[in-house]
């Protein structure tokens, strides 16, 4: 078993985020973010979390993020996504309503502090009947001579947890405005002593992630990550240029990534949800820890069965062998 904890968001602060919202004259949204899609569905979680605020069916969402226009994202790493750009998100909406509103106001003489936004109508309070409009006939008055400026409803939102804090060049310290994900990984292994493989036969992982903003995403990450993990445990060598350059690989074959050929023959999951309160809806990130769980609990398991500890990754058959021909001949591993 392995006990993993790992950061979300960049610690000391200093990690922004945008994101912008144009409404559509069709009734539509235009959800314009910088976070890059490496696998773990970002375009898929903000998109939820804009229908969210803005109260619409996602459907209504368009998202692209496949311009160098596109408002920043400080980048798709430390598993910030989750937990840093859901605010730009939020705080767009928040923008783009308060425009339609203003915009509204203006059409019906009235307070914008009046004005209701339900779903995809927008009234003035106390006057329903007499002024209810469709989300799509507010986009296109505005955009057709509404008076108003700009023509264009475009929310702009922006968000990070702190200014930026460097380490204190003497202890080392420094604020952590980020947050934790802490998760559990149990293996249980099958050892050859004859040839060194390994098996994995089970493996499970739970973690703790916040707020599970899309289940399916979550079981996605901790079983590609159990992938990557494996790969670093049992057969990809993560210093290339050691002890040499020479050793230094050349080819594609050499690196022996682990395939859905290798997954043990049950994979556990698991998701605790404990809200965060920096994040949207207590939601943060999580998806590098779940790579940092296997490689320990296989190591341990391997320990568990042929009694020797291996500190050394990636722990091949030759490795194995080595370490019960010390064992045997009285050495210590």
């Amino acid at each position: 078993m392995a006990y993993v904890l790992h950061p979300t968001g960049n610690k000391g602060g200093g990690d922004p985020s945008h994101a912008v919202i144009q409404l559509k004259p069709d009734g539509t949204y235009v959800l314009l973010i910088g976070a890059m899609d490496l696998g773990q569905g970002a375009p898929t979680i903000l998109r939820q979390v804009a229908a969210d605020a803005l109260g619409v069916p996602i459907e209504k969402i368009l998202v692209s993020n496949y311009d160098n226009l596109l408002p920043l994202s400080v980048s798709t790493s430390g598993s910030r996504v989750t937990l840093i750009d859901p605010h730009a998100v939020v705080n767009a909406a928040e923008d783009l309503k308060r425009q339609i509103r203003e915009w509204f106001a203006q059409q019906h003489e009235a307070n914008p502090e009046d004005v209701e936004i339900e779903g995809e109508t927008v009234y003035v309070r106390g006057d329903r009947e007499r002024t209810v409009m469709t989300m799509e006939q507010v986009a296109m008055g505005a955009a057709w001579g509404g008076g108003y400026e700009p023509a264009s409803l475009i929310g702009r939102g922006a968000w990070q947890p702190g200014k930026y804090h460097a380490h204190d060049p003497e202890t080392g310290e420094m604020p952590n405005v980020g947050a934790i994900s802490f998760g559990a990984a149990l293996a249980e292994v099958e050892v050859d002593t004859e040839t060194g493989t390994v098996d994995v036969l089970r493996f499970a992982q739970v973690w703790e992630v916040g707020k599970a903003i899309n289940p399916l995403l979550v079981r996605q990450q901790i079983n590609g990550g159990y992938c990557i993990g494996a790969g670093f445990a049992l057969t990809e060598s993560c210093y290339p240029y050691f002890p040499s350059v020479e050793y230094a690989p050349e080819k594609m074959g050499d690196y022996f990534m682990p395939t859905f050929e290798d997954y043990p023959q049950q994979m556990i999951f698991g998701i605790e949800e404990v809200p965060h309160p920096n994040g949207v809806q207590g939601a943060k990130g999580f998806s590098e820890g779940s790579a940092s769980g296997p490689p320990p609990a296989i190591a341990s398991a391997i320990h568990d069965a042929i009694g020797v500890w291996i500190t050394e990754f990636p722990i091949t058959p030759e490795v194995i062998l080595r370490a019960l021909e010390a064992k045997q001949a009285g050495v210590e591993s």
